[in-house]
């Protein structure tokens, strides 16, 4: 398969419906069997290692926490099997969100998922609803600005 800027946006969507639809084997068919999840310091047992892993560490989010995802740039490279992501994490059990980017890495062979690496816009807070950057105008820059905001 040749990994292309549009495969690989492709993939992330598919990842981020499967996600949002706590779907195990659609999340599993996203990734390398040895995918490396990696995250700021803060949640327990990280890095996520292995496809099946991650896909259970979503669904239990989606269980427990209420969370859907929504993308809100994606920038993928002509040159090499990587790209970079904004997205908001809506926790709605808990009426917060928070919000980052999120840099990919692809398989060159079957241009599955090999590597993320997640990047929080701030630390969470809880006591704020929404973790974000302070200042920046997601409203006028086109984000969306609840789990449900279809635009």
């Amino acid at each position: 398969m040749k990994v292309t800027p549009e495969t690989m946006e492709a993939t992330i969507r598919r990842y981020f419906a499967a996600c949002n639809a706590a779907d195990h084997a659609a999340l599993v068919s996203c990734f390398t069997p040895d995918a490396v999840h990696y995250f700021p310091p803060g949640l327990p047992e990280i890095p996520w290692r292995g496809a099946d892993m991650i896909a259970r560490k979503w669904i239990w989010c989606v269980e427990n926490l209420g969370s859907q995802w929504t993308i809100e740039k994606i920038l993928c490279s002509s040159t090499a099997p990587e790209a970079v992501i904004e997205w908001t994490h809506w926790k709605r059990k808990q009426d917060t969100a928070l919000r980052g980017d999120e840099w990919y890495v692809f398989d060159k062979t079957t241009g599955l998922i090999g590597e993320i690496r997640a990047y929080y816009a701030a630390p969470a807070d809880p006591s704020v609803p929404i973790n974000e950057l302070a200042a920046f105008d997601y409203h006028g820059r086109g984000y969306h600005l609840s789990h449900d905001d279809s635009r």
